[in-house]
């Protein structure tokens, strides 16, 4: 599609200033980067807590948390949240977002059906993911699926590969530079980021498409016991 070709992308839509993860969001319900807002209900950042130690980043919004406005509410959720209590991970000290904050879909009948954000979305959506790393000091990043593992690591890394494998972060990501230096106030007085630990896997979708759902659960869990044992 022509349209979707290029995108003036996220970054002037960003407030300098921002402080916090409720002033970004706050902005992104204004966002225009791209041509998905023009049919998504709204803008769907992330959640969590702010002090996070585990960030989990996705690839996009689903038909159910376009309506509610928040990540992983819809069933790809539920089987996260069962393997994130099964893996051992605290749930209340965990942050989640997408790698592109708008649902891309097509209309087939009333139903809305998922499609898979291009290039061109996950470009112009990556300032807020940066923008919410620079808020966030992490000890391990999961990365679920193809879409957030491109945003972060760049269209060579493949998750079939080197799932389930510790990689260090931020020096695995495509532009570490983007990552390496967080703000301290808003004054503009930066300092190094924390090094930390990403690790990617399957997105949860992912185990309910799969013909054995359980050989797929297990697999995400056993991944994310490798992101939990980092942890301690």
């Amino acid at each position: 599609m022509a349209e979707t070709e290029s995108a003036p992308g996220a970054q002037e839509f960003i407030p300098p200033q921002a402080d916090t993860i409720d002033q970004l969001r706050a902005a992104a319900a204004g966002c225009r980067g791209c041509e998905l807002y023009r049919d998504a209900a709204q803008t769907v950042f992330g959640r969590g807590d702010e002090s996070a130690r585990v960030v989990f980043v996705g690839e996009q919004p689903g038909d159910l948390e376009d309506q509610k406005g928040l990540p992983f509410v819809g069933p790809a959720g539920r089987v996260l949240r069962r393997a994130v209590d099964d893996a051992g991970i605290e749930p209340g000290h965990i942050y989640l977002t997408n790698a592109v904050k708008h649902f891309r879909f097509e209309l087939r009948g009333k139903r809305r059906i998922h499609q898979t954000p291009d290039r061109v979305h996950i470009t112009a959506c990556r300032p807020w993911l940066v923008a919410e790393f620079a808020r966030l000091r992490p000890a391990v990043v999961v990365v679920l699926g193809a879409t957030a593992a491109k945003a972060l690591l760049g269209p060579a890394f493949r998750v079939t590969r080197q799932r389930g494998e510790l990689l260090p972060w931020p020096a695995a990501a495509q532009r570490p530079e983007d990552f390496t230096r967080v703000p301290v106030d808003n004054t503009g007085k930066v300092a190094d980021a924390p090094e930390a630990q990403l690790l990617a896997t399957i997105h949860p979708s992912a185990v309910l498409r799969a013909d054995n759902q359980d050989v797929a659960y297990d697999g995400l869990v056993a991944d994310l016991k490798v992101a939990a044992r980092a942890l301690r």
